[in-house]
């Protein structure tokens, strides 16, 4: 099965995620800086969701980039990925109107981290497609960042109970580390342009 219908429905599925999670806000209650003072922890929560989506998007097309044909399997896991990203817009919206209470915060950081199991077994399944010495394999060479994201994502929830802002910063501090580009991704997609282009 070609992979187009895979990316197609992926990009549809995140962009309306996106657009949920926008047309949730609600308009400040004054027309003057305090009132845009007064959404202050909305944007907020909605910049950390939209990094998130924005991640996951990048990182899906680049491995779809370097996929081959798609399976049953892969379809399901893809599935399963998208239903815990569609979950972010309702989990963003509670943890705000709740005013960042520990019960939102920590359901988020489980959230979050379901997420992350579901992108790495669609990932592991590309790669027993491709095989160990696949392009996408050799791309994410020894993957630190899918290492250590759980266990800062467990990390996050479990200091949530402490505190909510501890769990809150855990959470940005995984998404800070995926905002740094992979140059063994980004290696990967020019060779594999440049294999395409001489072909």
């Amino acid at each position: 099965m070609e992979k187009n219908r895979l990316e197609a429905l992926s990009d549809g599925v995140l962009a309306i995620i996106i657009t949920i999670m926008v047309l949730e806000f609600r308009t400040p209650e004054t027309a003057d800086w305090a009132g845009l003072a007064s959404i202050y922890p909305s944007l907020l929560s909605y910049l950390l969701s939209f990094i998130y989506v924005g991640i996951y998007w990048n990182n899906h097309h680049h491995m779809i980039k370097l996929a081959n044909d798609v399976t049953g399997g892969i379809l399901w896991a893809n599935l399963h990925l998208l239903f815990w990203l569609s979950l972010v817009p309702f989990m963003t919206r509670w943890m705000d109107e709740s005013g960042f209470a520990t019960v939102p915060v920590f359901i988020y950081g489980v959230n979050l981290l379901l997420a992350a199991i579901a992108y790495a077994i669609l990932q592991s399944l590309f790669i027993r497609q491709q095989g160990p010495d696949g392009p996408l394999n050799a791309a994410l060479g020894r993957n630190i960042k899918a290492r250590i994201s759980p266990v800062i994502y467990v990390a996050g929830c479990a200091l949530t109970f402490a505190s909510p802002a501890f769990g809150l910063a855990a959470y940005a501090i995984v998404a800070g580390i995926w905002l740094v580009p992979d140059r063994g991704m980004e290696r990967a997609l020019r060779n594999d342009g440049a294999a395409k282009k001489a072909r």
